[in-house]
């Protein structure tokens, strides 16, 4: 079974979160929302307030399939300042998992030496974060077991391309028709 977690923080972009959540959701994939806060509240970086599932220090990550980081600021530099996610990233490959990072949050991946002989995206000028990664301007990439993409724009694609990695592209082109997505 595929069991996907998304990372939240104060700050975080609600599209990029949310639509990842949602589409995943309607393609039947178990999807677990995760705050790094210490409290299941979370306000994105437009005010809108979320209530996670499950707090960082009581979710077990063992059955995980995938880790997926919604950016947004200051969200993505609260991610990247838990030390536990920074660990559990960094164990991601070893593991058989495969990461995810949207808009600014791909510099999270690749402060940790994720990115390393990946082809990666984000956000227009966090690309000198994505250390050791071959930088594109796609709207997603999918390199290997790391998924990339550039911002809240591209945020149906991406999800779409969480899809057709964790369940096939039938239901992901099927999803997105579903949803009028014009891709």
């Amino acid at each position: 079974m595929n069991k996907v977690f998304v990372f939240f923080a104060d700050g975080f972009e609600e599209i990029e979160g949310l639509i990842v959540v949602d589409i995943l959701r309607r393609a039947d994939v178990t999807v677990e929302m995760i705050s790094v806060t210490g409290k299941k509240e979370v306000t994105g970086s437009h005010g809108i307030t979320v209530k996670a599932d499950f707090l960082f220090e009581e979710t077990d990550f063992a059955h995980a399939s995938m880790y997926v980081l919604p950016g947004g600021m200051p969200g993505t530099k609260y991610l990247g300042a838990h030390e536990g996610l920074a660990s559990l990233l960094s164990s991601a490959g070893t593991e058989g998992k495969k990461v995810a990072a949207i808009c600014a949050a791909p510099s999270v991946l690749g402060d940790l030496g994720l990115l390393k002989g990946h082809r990666a995206v984000c956000y227009p000028g966090f690309e000198e974060r994505l250390t050791g990664a071959q930088v594109t301007d796609e709207e997603v990439v999918v390199s290997g077991d790391v998924i990339t993409s550039r911002g809240m724009g591209t945020a149906i694609p991406f999800a779409l391309a969480l899809v057709g990695e964790l369940r096939d592209q039938k239901t992901a082109d099927e999803l997105g028709n579903s949803i009028i997505w014009r891709g």
